[in-house]
């Protein structure tokens, strides 16, 4: 299906072959393998954010098997999380995880799955409740990466023990989800490390589009990049995902990011991103060190 691949640190683009458009299918590390050992998944709600005050969210947590509950576990977050946990979505990360860990092809990860926040409204149904989403993925600040750090991942914690360090730590997330992951590293390289983005929605739905400026004129972080879109991806009046992708992708290569950019014909939905997660999981976290 793909057909060459440039240097990881050059504009890492990789080129469909005429196939039928958005035609990605799961490989073997996206489906349960005999004998390897199944993390277990738990769900659990959060309404006590302050952050985000008045809202509440479902949030899951992943436990891999090899979690032996002494050494700390490595840690990845990821927005729009219901989409991301399912064994039969287009991500399927839990099973991934469980195959990448069991082949040492990446550590033992904890994975947390967090969905945007809504407002409790009396008398309706919570699919009826106000999203927090937009605000919470596409504003550009700290405010999201505070969130993680002072009510979320202080709350797994309870349960297992977290790498405090930033090499140990990743966030992942799809549209306004992916330049949230983004934005959590940018303003927090303390926190995030590692960032994986999905049809990053890089836009102007709340001033996105300005990264590809920023990253040229800022000193660059200390955050790994990865970033999937594809050419059938949106065009709105927010403006053009695959442009905006591909503008990140050209500025971080300029700024000579650690990134990777994968670019196929896919449009905006996790077809591609889910097909490609192993991949794109194995060179996250690549040379990661032990905590410290």
């Amino acid at each position: 299906m793909l057909r060459r691949s440039l240097p990881l640190l050059a504009l890492s683009v990789l080129v469909p072959v005429a196939l039928a458009a958005d035609d990605y299918t799961f490989g073997p590390d996206s489906q349960p393998k005999d004998g390897v050992p199944k993390g277990k998944v738990t769900q659990f709600r959060w309404d006590k954010s302050t952050v985000f005050a008045g809202t509440e969210r479902d949030c899951w947590l992943y436990v891999p098997a090899q979690y032996d509950g002494k050494a700390p576990a490595c840690v990845m977050v990821f927005q729009d999380g219901q989409g991301y946990v399912g064994e039969k979505g287009q991500h399927r990360v839990p099973v991934v995880f469980d195959n990448l860990i069991h082949a040492k092809q990446m550590p033992v990860t904890v994975g947390v799955f967090v969905n945007p926040g809504k407002f409790p409204t009396p008398g309706k149904p919570e699919k009826d409740w106000r999203s927090n989403r937009s605000f919470e993925y596409d504003t550009l600040s700290d405010q999201y990466a505070r969130f993680l750090e002072t009510e979320i991942l202080p709350e797994v914690a309870k349960t297992v023990k977290l790498r405090p360090d930033a090499a140990g730590r990743a966030i992942c997330g799809i549209s306004s989800g992916g330049i949230c992951a983004f934005t959590a590293a940018w303003e927090r390289p303390d926190l995030f490390s590692k960032v994986l983005s999905h049809v990053g929605s890089f836009t102007n739905i709340r001033g996105g589009d300005v990264y590809p400026g920023l990253i040229r004129k800022t000193e660059r972080k200390p955050i790994r990049v990865f970033l999937q879109d594809g050419s059938g991806d949106l065009d709105n009046l927010h403006g053009h995902w695959p442009l905006a992708n591909l503008q990140m992708a050209a500025s971080l290569r300029f700024a000579e990011y650690d990134y990777k950019f994968v670019y196929g014909d896919g449009g905006h939905n996790g077809k591609h991103g889910g097909a490609i997660l192993p991949d794109s999981l194995r060179w996250l976290w690549r040379d990661t060190p032990p905590a410290k």
